[in-house]
């Protein structure tokens, strides 16, 4: 299985000409509340990719919407705790480019505990994968726990914080990050230096790199690969990296090249960016599969 251990959010998008600069008042032509949170829509994309899902988190009372979803996508909640804590939010601003800017409150989301963490990681064992981002605390302890268990890593380490910077990530197999995350980590702005840096920092552990229209980069075992994005017209881009990460890694997890998961992974995230809204515009396997896409050139 690949147990994710992440955030569940309610988004509310609001649909702008453009992102809300500092003493401005502008007018929303849309708005949308839906389930979301990096943690809801990386799971929602592995189950939708064919992955076998569990989901360990924290939500509040006050959304029950949330455990419904995951479970209507075939999302394993066992490992999900309802807490009296406000769930977290995600209020999200969609500029006329599909350009998005978020706010994040972090709520239920930041109150896990050590004795949940050990509750969680009872139910798992070394042939596991875990699935990680920025959006929960505690990521420290969790990632120490699997490598006790012997699980495969990866992070998608987003958002970037400060204490993100100190993590044990050394111990993670596969670190996923965007440009603006791969800079802050690595202290360099060029991408090739950045995959370089990182790279040469974490020796065990594959590095991908995603940027967007430009495609991505990824270094593993002292080789690096680059691959150009899919060409679509873009609507909304808010899912899109969780897209790409469901598909990525149900892909590795099932024996496939990194290569092969690349692909399959920016094909998926190409149709996500072609619709509107955050986990309802993850497309399913059979939409990928069957997309006429073509390579930006």
């Amino acid at each position: 299985m690949i147990l994710n251990f992440g955030s569940l959010n309610i988004d509310i998008t609001y649909a702008v000409d453009q992102i809300v600069k500092p003493g401005q008042t502008i007018t929303s032509h849309g708005y949308q509340s839906s389930c979301g949170g990096k943690g809801f829509n990386q799971s929602i994309a592995l189950a939708k990719a064919g992955a076998d899902v569990f989901h360990a988190g924290k939500a509040g009372k006050d959304a029950p919407s949330l455990i419904e979803k995951l479970k209507e996508n075939n999302v394993d909640t066992s490992c999900t705790v309802i807490s009296d804590f406000p769930n977290g939010h995600a209020f999200i601003q969609v500029d006329s480019h599909g350009e998005n800017s978020i706010i994040l409150y972090g709520g239920s989301n930041q109150k896990i505990t050590g004795a949940e963490i050990d509750e969680v990681f009872a139910h798992a064992n070394k042939n596991d994968m875990l699935l990680l981002q920025n959006e929960i605390n505690n990521i420290p302890a969790i990632i120490r726990k699997a490598k006790q268990i012997g699980m495969r890593i990866a992070i998608n380490l987003a958002p970037i914080t400060e204490e993100s910077l100190q993590y044990p990530l050394e111990l993670v197999d596969i670190l996923i990050v965007n440009e603006t995350e791969g800079a802050a980590l690595a202290g360099c702005e060029s991408p090739n230096d950045i995959i370089d840096r990182l790279s040469e920092r974490y020796p065990s552990c594959a590095v991908v790199l995603t940027l967007g229209s430009e495609g991505l980069i990824f270094s593993r075992n002292g080789k690096i690969f680059s691959k150009p994005a899919y060409s679509v017209e873009v609507v909304d881009t808010t899912s899109a990296g969780d897209t790409f990460i469901g598909y990525f890694l149900e892909s590795v997890y099932s024996g496939k090249s990194f290569e092969d998961a690349a692909d399959w992974a920016s094909r998926a995230s190409a149709l996500c960016v072609s619709r509107a809204g955050s986990s309802d515009s993850i497309p399913s396997r059979d939409e990928v599969a069957e997309a006429k896409l073509n390579l930006r050139t």
